[in-house]
């Protein structure tokens, strides 16, 4: 069962502030971490947008290549 409880700002302010210390570390940690993994998810994806790609002539080299062990393999 999912519960949506619409809040304000402020409201949600003061609730953070109330916290006791080591719920609001606990809360800190959380949203640290989430931030990292936000992060981590745009460098992958800046990686694999940013890569290198083969060229038609290297595709061709690799399809030849594993013809190649394929044939080797079915020996």
């Amino acid at each position: 069962m999912q519960v949506q409880v619409d809040i304000q700002f402020e409201q949600l302010l003061k609730i953070v502030q109330d916290l006791p210390t080591h719920k609001l570390k606990k809360l800190k940690a959380v949203i640290n971490k989430e931030k990292v993994v936000a992060k981590n998810d745009r460098k992958l994806l800046s990686l694999l947008l940013n890569g290198p790609t083969a060229t038609a002539n290297e595709i061709h080299v690799i399809e030849n290549n594993r013809k190649a062990i394929n044939s080797w393999r079915s020996n």
